[in-house]
């Protein structure tokens, strides 16, 4: 496939059109003068002083033109003709240097410092076709992530794409400098979603290493290779094959099932299924369901319950007693969840 053109910015146009401008004065102007003197210089000439002239570093004027007024004006608009073209010039060139190079070498750095500053972020392997969805939802929901990828140009139009506030670093997602450029080792997740097993193998092994606390969720092409990536680090992996032809099955004889899921986690929508986790010191632990005020202060629907030592408890009585680290897991509208997040955070 042929490598994608990168689009002409508008300082680019501008630097073009004062070289054009240019040199159609040179052009122009010596043509002018060749046509005027009759014959008496050759229009190589006439070009050269009207290069020198426009450029300001003229050395004398042609000979007898101290006797052609007429001359001597073409001449003058060629002076300023070329100041105005060069210094149109000067300036675009300027402007793409400190807004180009230089300027895109300080918007790294502040994008480092940002990605530097993060703790319990995620960090997303690969922007291909799934990084793509895992960005859209993650962005979505509001979750701090920060993107690996070695396509500039992809992750630029992903970037616009999501608001222009996308956290990235460009660079091979298997190596593991990259990955603590994107802060791997405080991060308290990682998807590896490049389109290759080995490199999705390598991304889990690396982040298992620097950070071994970390969750790491890894995409599966071939189901053989389920059980290495596990056995590499990854606390869960998902195979691509398995999860089509279960939605296949879904669409098929639960259709209306499928659609309402979908429409619950489609990125446009502000539905979601979230888990919501009872801190050690929240002031709630100890107490029932229904003692937290979930319903009255968040508009959330709690459809399950678990824990280390109970496993998942599904439509939870509201007499059912909480315990420090419990999952809530819940249904309702993003802002809803912080909410929860931020009522049973009290002490």
């Amino acid at each position: 496939m042929p490598a994608r053109r990168k689009p002409m910015n508008a300082e680019f146009r501008r630097m073009l059109f004062a070289l054009t401008v240019f040199a159609s004065t040179i052009f122009m102007g010596g043509a002018v003068l060749w046509l005027m003197a009759g014959g008496k210089y050759s229009l190589f000439n006439t070009v050269y002083f009207a290069l020198i002239t426009s450029a300001s570093v003229g050395f004398a004027e042609l000979p007898g033109m101290a006797v052609r007024p007429d001359m001597r004006l073409v001449t003058s608009l060629l002076i300023v003709t070329g100041i105005g073209t060069i210094a149109f010039f000067q300036s675009t060139l300027t402007a793409i240097l400190v807004e180009g190079v230089i300027g895109e070498t300080f918007r790294r750095r502040r994008m480092q410092n940002k990605i530097d500053a993060l703790e319990g972020h995620l960090v997303v392997a690969g922007g291909g076709r799934t990084g793509r969805y895992i960005v859209e939802e993650l962005a979505a929901i509001g979750r701090q992530f920060v993107l690996v990828d070695r396509d500039e140009d992809t992750v630029r139009r992903m970037n616009e794409e999501i608001g222009g506030n996308l956290l990235y670093v460009i660079g091979d997602a298997t190596d593991d400098h990259t990955l603590l450029a994107a802060r791997v080792d405080r991060a308290e997740g990682v998807m590896a979603a490049l389109t290759e097993d080995p490199d999705n193998l390598f991304i889990v092994m690396s982040a298992r290493a620097l950070n071994p606390k970390a969750r790491i969720v890894s995409k599966v092409i071939e189901v053989e290779n389920e059980a290495k990536i596990r056995r590499a680090g990854a606390d869960q992996t998902i195979s691509l094959h398995r999860m089509g032809g279960q939605r296949m099955v879904s669409e098929l004889v639960r259709p209306k099932v499928t659609s309402f899921l979908d429409n619950m986690l489609r990125v446009t929508k502000n539905l979601r299924f979230e888990e919501v986790e009872l801190p050690v010191d929240s002031r709630y632990v100890g107490k029932t369901l229904r003692e937290v005020p979930i319903r009255q202060e968040t508009q959330l629907l709690v459809v399950a319950l678990h824990s280390a030592d109970q496993g998942y408890v599904y439509n939870p009585s509201p007499d059912h007693t909480l315990h420090a680290g419990m999952q809530l897991i819940v249904m309702g509208e993003i802002e809803g969840v912080e909410k929860l997040r931020e009522l049973v955070s009290r002490q």
